[in-house]
């Protein structure tokens, strides 16, 4: 410990006598993954070269920290109600620091700094201008699209009619929507799918009042099964995009071995909740309004033309000067069409792509530590330590660095384990799926204060579990 923190007092003071010019240094140019060392001594060796891995990583757990005292940022910025200027400023200043989807984006100030004191200006722009921002814009555009009038009239009439089973009653449409709707995310990639359900999850249940609970129950059972609903196809779901191509896996790989089982995690964890919350189903189906007028129809072409510019968003998901094109001519065509609109809601989808380019930006920076962490696991460990780290970084990262380990890219086995366990924990926090800060953007209005990051893993600690079961043993 000693040797580490003169270390650490050494290199902060004279950064240039230490480590590589070159940034980020290349995986490849570390030593030889040698098993035969211990992760401590093969993580010292990297910190050596690069002192920089350090300090990077330090500023990204200070700001996965930062995400769980997010409320009691809020709270505290109650406290200056008065209107002088001081107060203003400062209660505004609190309201950003409380803000779960800016959290990211803040911590990026530092990390600059740290780019520019390590190495240089041109350096820190490279960096930034190698990070790929797609996913960030990609999800803005969706979520802005998917949340429009007529997707989410198209949605509903849709779910309408499987709801239609259970007569509409709020348990039908809870049912409906944490299982039809994530599977979507197998077709329309899981940011819409997210949209989709939390919006009707918002107006179908979350509007009648249910307990406290009950919406964190609902919220992190919504969560992971986002997360495994799109594996049932080889090109929606980000992790999965990571490494079908390099893999050779199909849809109907996908399906048989991943898809069945998250299907089948999902149907049981309902079943556990619904046998938890029974009554209270029974206490919302009370409080369902006698007099439930449906909502006025909209003409079918406009409904078919939202829909092109969603399925033209998804088809060029990886050309974003295409989809960006298309969302100028959507705004355009909901300014033409405003009286079967609403307006169009960006401060959401902007919130959301701030956060994940945040994430992204600090993500490329750990792979220094997470690939020499995953090399050196068995299919148990392999899968259990996927489903954690996925805790504390985007799924997608963890099945790209692993597609980067040899052990990993010879063996089936490990492949599946890895690919499993980023899937299965990709509910556990607002940081372990792309999706999941859509999600709490827009049920956020149903809950007193901001969502708990420590409440929402313990409502996602169940169905994770349950899915780690099914993935592991039927």
């Amino acid at each position: 410990m000693k040797k580490l923190i003169e270390f650490i007092f050494i290199s902060l003071l004279v950064p240039q006598l230490w480590g590589t010019d070159v940034f980020p240094v290349p995986l490849d140019a570390y030593p030889h993954l040698d098993l035969s060392e211990s992760l401590l001594q093969i993580l010292w060796t990297r910190i050596k070269i690069a002192p920089f891995n350090l300090f990077a990583t330090l500023i990204f757990f200070l700001a996965i920290i930062h995400t769980f005292f997010a409320p009691f940022f809020q709270r505290l910025g109650q406290r200056f109600h008065r209107e002088t200027a001081s107060h203003q400023i400062l209660r505004e200043l609190c309201h950003i620091l409380g803000e779960v989807e800016a959290i990211f984006g803040i911590w990026l100030l530092p990390l600059a700094l740290g780019i520019f004191y390590f190495y240089d200006w041109s350096s820190l722009v490279n960096y930034f201008h190698k990070v790929n921002y797609v996913e960030p814009m990609f999800i803005t555009v969706i979520m802005a699209i998917a949340a429009s009038r007529p997707v989410l009239f198209f949605a509903r009439s849709c779910m309408q009619n499987i709801a239609a089973i259970g007569r509409h009653t709020p348990l039908a449409w809870w049912l409906t929507i944490i299982t039809i709707g994530p599977l979507l995310g197998s077709f329309i990639t899981e940011p819409a799918a997210m949209t989709i359900a939390a919006l009707l999850l918002g107006q179908q249940i979350y509007s009648l009042g249910p307990s406290l609970t009950f919406r964190y129950a609902t919220f992190g059972l919504l969560l992971v099964n986002v997360s495994v609903g799109g594996t049932l196809t080889h090109f929606a779901a980000p992790p999965i995009l990571m490494v079908a191509g390099k893999w050779h896996w199909d849809t109907h790989y996908m399906l048989t071995h991943f898809g069945l089982r998250a299907l089948a995690g999902m149907l049981i964890s309902a079943g556990v909740y619904w046998l938890i919350f029974f009554k209270e189903f029974r206490q919302l189906k009370a409080k369902v309004p006698p007099q439930n007028t449906s909502e006025a129809p909209i003409p079918r072409s406009i409904v078919v033309i939202h829909l092109l510019f969603l399925f033209w968003t998804i088809f060029n998901i990886h050309t974003p000067a295409l989809f960006i094109l298309g969302f100028l001519f959507f705004l355009g065509f909901t300014r033409i069409t405003a009286v079967y609109q609403r307006a169009i809601d960006l401060r959401s989808p902007i919130l959301v792509g701030f956060f994940l380019a945040g994430l992204v930006t600090h993500g490329g920076l750990q792979q220094w530590w997470i690939q020499p962490l995953l090399g050196r696991m068995n299919e148990t460990y392999l899968f259990l330590g996927s489903t954690i780290l996925t805790a504390f970084n985007d799924n997608a990262s963890i099945t790209y660095l692993a597609s980067l380990v040899p052990e990993i890219f010879t063996h089936v086995t490990l492949q599946h384990a890895v690919v499993a366990g980023a899937v299965t924990g990709g509910g556990l926090t607002l940081i372990a799926n792309a999706p999941n800060p859509a999600g709490q953007s827009i049920l956020q209005q149903y809950f007193p204060e901001k969502i708990s990051a420590i409440k929402l893993f313990f409502s996602a600690l169940a169905p994770t579990v349950i899915l780690a079961l099914c993935f592991n043993y039927l």
